[in-house]
Parts: C-alpha cells; sequence; structure tokens
C-alpha cells in the first residue's frame, strides 16, 4: 500500500522557521505565518518536514487513493518560496493574474519574496483555495 509522505506532524513550526538560512526569506516565512493564520484561522501545523499547513480535509480520488493534506500551506524553501493550493480550482488562474512576480505547477505557486506580490491577492487565493477544498471534500 502506498504510504503517504507528507503527514501533520507534532514539529515546531516556528523551530522549522528559525532554521531557514536567509534572514530575508525567515522574515517573509513568518509574515506568510501571520498572512495565513489570519486569513484561515487555523492554526500552523508541520506537514512533513518541510510544508507548514493549515487547516486539512480528507482527499479520496477514483483510484481509491485517500489521504489527509492541509487547505493551503507554503514552505521556505532554499531556490524560492513555495505557496499551497488546492488543484483543480478554476479561480486560481484568474486571481493569479493580478498576484505578482511567480511562477505555478499543478499545486504550487512559487514567488522569491512577498515584496514580489500583492498580499491582498494572497489573502483571496487562500480564501478560495480552502473554499474551493472544504466544498469538494466536505466533513462527514
Amino acid at each position: 500500500m502506498y504510504e503517504l509522505k507528507t503527514k501533520e506532524t507534532d514539529s515546531s513550526v516556528i523551530e522549522f522557521i528559525e532554521l531557514v538560512d536567509s534572514p530575508k526569506k525567515r522574515e517573509d516565512a513568518y509574515r506568510l505565518l501571520d498572512i495565513f493564520t489570519e486569513t484561515t484561522g487555523f492554526e500552523a501545523k508541520m506537514w512533513g518536514p518541510s510544508i507548514i499547513g493549515f487547516g486539512k480535509y480528507h482527499y479520496k480520488y477514483d483510484s481509491g487513493h485517500e489521504g489527509d493534506a492541509p487547505l493551503v500551506g507554503f514552505s521556505p524553501r532554499k531556490a524560492k518560496i513555495s505557496l499551497y493550493f488546492a488543484t483543480g480550482d478554476t479561480q486560481r488562474d484568474e486571481l493569479l493574474k493580478d498576484f505578482g512576480k511567480h511562477t505555478s505547477g499543478k499545486s504550487c505557486v512559487y514567488i522569491n519574496k512577498i515584496a514580489d506580490i500583492n498580499v491582498d491577492v494572497l489573502k483571496a487565493l487562500i480564501d478560495q483555495s480552502v473554499r474551493f477544498l472544504q466544498e469538494r471534500y466536505p466533513d462527514k
């Protein structure tokens, strides 16, 4: 059976952020921590060794694969800061048009620093992702 690598842990979010090498990236991580906490209303939790997640949902795919994941999150990685939003949300692309300097993948949006983005659009992306996932995967 497939074992999920990214699970919620009891590791300290603050200790993780304190280990971020770059002082500027560490500062941005604390600012993101505040923005995500304030916007979601959820307490930050570590998911795996390097993702700071907020809230959680249980998903089950048609293939039978299922598990838990954070509703939204971020990770201050060495190269860029990864922001995690819902996949499959058609409104995400529309919001990203006004987001600022970024690149994106399937579920990640990558930024260099908070100064490059529109924080109001970030809050809208967080809200939209949480709403989308809670509607798609309601608690049973």
